[in-house]
Protein backbone atom coordinates (compact mmCIF):
# COMPACT_ATOMS: atom_id res chain seq x y z
CA UNK A 1 0.00 0.00 0.00
CA UNK A 2 1.76 3.34 -0.55
CA UNK A 3 1.27 6.60 1.38
CA UNK A 4 -1.78 7.90 -0.02
CA UNK A 5 -3.43 4.62 -0.23
CA UNK A 6 -2.67 4.02 3.57
CA UNK A 7 -4.42 8.17 3.86
CA UNK A 8 -7.04 7.11 2.55
CA UNK A 9 -7.56 3.24 4.62
CA UNK A 10 -6.81 5.33 7.86
CA UNK A 11 -9.53 8.34 6.91
CA UNK A 12 -11.76 5.36 5.96
CA UNK A 13 -11.34 3.67 9.41
CA UNK A 14 -11.00 5.97 12.15
CA UNK A 15 -12.84 9.35 10.93
CA UNK A 16 -16.16 9.59 12.91
CA UNK A 17 -18.58 12.83 12.54
CA UNK A 18 -20.20 14.33 15.28
CA UNK A 19 -19.85 16.32 18.70
CA UNK A 20 -16.30 15.96 20.46
CA UNK A 21 -14.52 17.11 22.92
CA UNK A 22 -10.88 16.68 22.24
CA UNK A 23 -8.13 15.85 25.09
CA UNK A 24 -7.32 19.91 24.51
CA UNK A 25 -10.82 20.59 25.68
CA UNK A 26 -11.54 21.92 22.48
CA UNK A 27 -14.51 20.58 20.31
CA UNK A 28 -14.93 19.46 17.03
CA UNK A 29 -17.46 18.16 14.46
CA UNK A 30 -14.96 14.93 13.75
CA UNK A 31 -12.93 12.77 15.19
CA UNK A 32 -9.83 10.54 14.43
CA UNK A 33 -10.71 7.26 16.84
CA UNK A 34 -6.71 6.21 17.05
CA UNK A 35 -7.89 2.78 18.36
CA UNK A 36 -9.75 2.02 14.97
CA UNK A 37 -6.20 2.01 13.13
CA UNK A 38 -3.76 0.99 15.16
CA UNK A 39 -5.50 -2.00 15.74
CA UNK A 40 -5.27 -2.86 11.83
CA UNK A 41 -2.24 -5.18 11.52
CA UNK A 42 -1.95 -3.90 8.05
CA UNK A 43 -2.13 -0.51 8.64
CA UNK A 44 0.69 -1.39 11.78
CA UNK A 45 2.87 -2.57 9.02
CA UNK A 46 2.57 0.23 6.93
CA UNK A 47 3.31 2.59 9.77
CA UNK A 48 6.00 1.06 11.03
CA UNK A 49 7.62 0.94 7.77
CA UNK A 50 6.70 4.59 7.25
CA UNK A 51 8.47 5.34 11.00
CA UNK A 52 11.27 3.85 9.93
CA UNK A 53 12.02 6.31 7.15
CA UNK A 54 11.64 9.34 9.53
CA UNK A 55 13.78 7.86 12.84
CA UNK A 56 16.82 9.80 12.91
CA UNK A 57 20.28 7.55 12.31
CA UNK A 58 21.12 8.98 15.80
CA UNK A 59 17.96 7.49 17.59
CA UNK A 60 18.91 4.69 20.09
CA UNK A 61 15.80 4.25 21.94
CA UNK A 62 12.11 4.61 20.88
CA UNK A 63 9.25 5.55 23.26
CA UNK A 64 5.39 5.92 22.66
CA UNK A 65 3.05 6.89 25.63
CA UNK A 66 -0.29 4.64 26.99
CA UNK A 67 -2.43 3.76 25.53
CA UNK A 68 -2.35 5.10 22.18
CA UNK A 69 1.21 5.06 21.59
CA UNK A 70 2.05 1.57 22.42
CA UNK A 71 0.81 -0.41 19.58
CA UNK A 72 2.74 2.51 17.17
CA UNK A 73 5.94 2.55 19.26
CA UNK A 74 5.89 -1.47 18.90
CA UNK A 75 5.36 -1.58 15.54
CA UNK A 76 8.20 1.17 14.99
CA UNK A 77 10.89 -1.04 17.47
CA UNK A 78 9.95 -4.00 14.73
CA UNK A 79 10.41 -2.12 11.42
CA UNK A 80 13.66 -0.36 12.35
CA UNK A 81 15.00 -3.20 15.34
CA UNK A 82 15.72 -0.47 17.87
CA UNK A 83 14.66 -1.31 21.75
CA UNK A 84 11.33 1.15 22.77
CA UNK A 85 10.34 1.81 25.99
CA UNK A 86 6.49 2.58 27.03
CA UNK A 87 5.29 5.75 29.39
CA UNK A 88 2.84 5.52 31.59
CA UNK A 89 1.10 8.68 32.72
CA UNK A 90 1.77 8.60 35.70
CA UNK A 91 3.48 5.94 38.35
CA UNK A 92 2.22 2.90 39.06
CA UNK A 93 1.11 2.37 42.59
CA UNK A 94 2.41 -1.31 43.40
CA UNK A 95 5.45 -3.56 41.93
CA UNK A 96 8.06 -1.10 40.63
CA UNK A 97 6.20 1.80 40.88
CA UNK A 98 7.85 2.93 37.80
CA UNK A 99 6.70 5.43 34.87
CA UNK A 100 8.45 4.08 32.37
CA UNK A 101 8.51 0.11 31.18
CA UNK A 102 11.73 -0.88 29.38
CA UNK A 103 15.62 0.64 29.93
CA UNK A 104 16.34 3.92 30.01
CA UNK A 105 20.27 5.19 30.12
CA UNK A 106 21.08 8.66 29.74
CA UNK A 107 23.05 7.97 27.09
CA UNK A 108 19.86 7.03 24.88
CA UNK A 109 18.83 9.47 22.24
CA UNK A 110 15.12 9.00 22.32
CA UNK A 111 12.24 9.45 19.58
CA UNK A 112 9.29 10.02 20.99
CA UNK A 113 6.10 8.53 18.80
CA UNK A 114 2.53 9.76 18.92
CA UNK A 115 -1.18 8.62 17.59
CA UNK A 116 -2.37 11.96 16.82
CA UNK A 117 -1.01 15.49 17.64
CA UNK A 118 -3.70 18.26 18.34
CA UNK A 119 -1.81 20.62 20.58
CA UNK A 120 1.04 18.22 22.16
CA UNK A 121 0.12 18.46 25.31
CA UNK A 122 0.37 14.57 26.42
CA UNK A 123 3.66 14.55 24.04
CA UNK A 124 5.33 17.20 25.75
CA UNK A 125 4.54 15.46 28.99
CA UNK A 126 6.00 12.00 27.62
CA UNK A 127 9.61 14.42 26.81
CA UNK A 128 9.54 15.96 30.33
CA UNK A 129 9.26 13.06 31.61
CA UNK A 130 12.60 11.58 29.13
CA UNK A 131 14.43 14.24 29.97
CA UNK A 132 14.19 14.18 34.25
CA UNK A 133 15.53 11.28 33.26
CA UNK A 134 18.74 11.85 31.65
CA UNK A 135 18.11 10.96 28.07
CA UNK A 136 17.79 13.21 25.06
CA UNK A 137 14.78 13.40 23.16
CA UNK A 138 15.81 13.83 19.61
CA UNK A 139 12.33 13.90 17.99
CA UNK A 140 8.55 13.42 18.40
CA UNK A 141 7.20 11.83 15.76
CA UNK A 142 3.06 11.80 14.98
CA UNK A 143 0.99 9.84 12.99
CA UNK A 144 -1.46 12.55 12.33
CA UNK A 145 -0.99 16.33 12.81
CA UNK A 146 -4.06 17.92 13.10
CA UNK A 147 -2.58 21.22 12.44
CA UNK A 148 -3.79 22.61 15.54
CA UNK A 149 -1.22 24.29 17.37
CA UNK A 150 1.24 20.63 18.66
CA UNK A 151 3.91 21.42 15.89
CA UNK A 152 4.52 25.03 17.07
CA UNK A 153 4.03 23.55 20.94
CA UNK A 154 6.84 21.17 20.00
CA UNK A 155 9.15 23.08 18.65
CA UNK A 156 8.79 26.38 20.67
CA UNK A 157 9.44 23.41 23.73
CA UNK A 158 13.22 22.89 21.66
CA UNK A 159 11.93 19.56 20.32
CA UNK A 160 11.92 18.59 16.30
CA UNK A 161 8.52 18.09 15.37
CA UNK A 162 7.35 15.34 12.49
CA UNK A 163 4.29 13.28 11.21
CA UNK A 164 3.28 11.07 8.98
CA UNK A 165 0.60 12.74 7.46
CA UNK A 166 -1.85 15.90 8.50
CA UNK A 167 -5.33 16.22 8.72
CA UNK A 168 -5.31 17.56 5.08
CA UNK A 169 -3.53 14.54 3.77
CA UNK A 170 -6.76 12.66 5.59
CA UNK A 171 -9.22 14.75 3.52
CA UNK A 172 -9.80 16.93 6.63
CA UNK A 173 -9.81 20.66 5.57
CA UNK A 174 -11.74 22.10 9.16
CA UNK A 175 -10.23 22.63 12.35
CA UNK A 176 -11.79 22.58 15.81
CA UNK A 177 -13.21 25.18 17.37
CA UNK A 178 -12.25 26.59 20.68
Amino acid sequence: MNRAELAQRIAKTAILHGDFTLRSGRKSTWYIDKYLFTTKPDILTELGALFSEKIPQTATLLAGAELGGIPLVTTASMATNLPCIFIRNQKKEYGTSKQLEGKLSNTDKVVIVEDIATTGGQVLEAAKTIQELGATVVSIIAVIDRCEGARENVESAGFVFDSLFTTVDLGINEVSTK
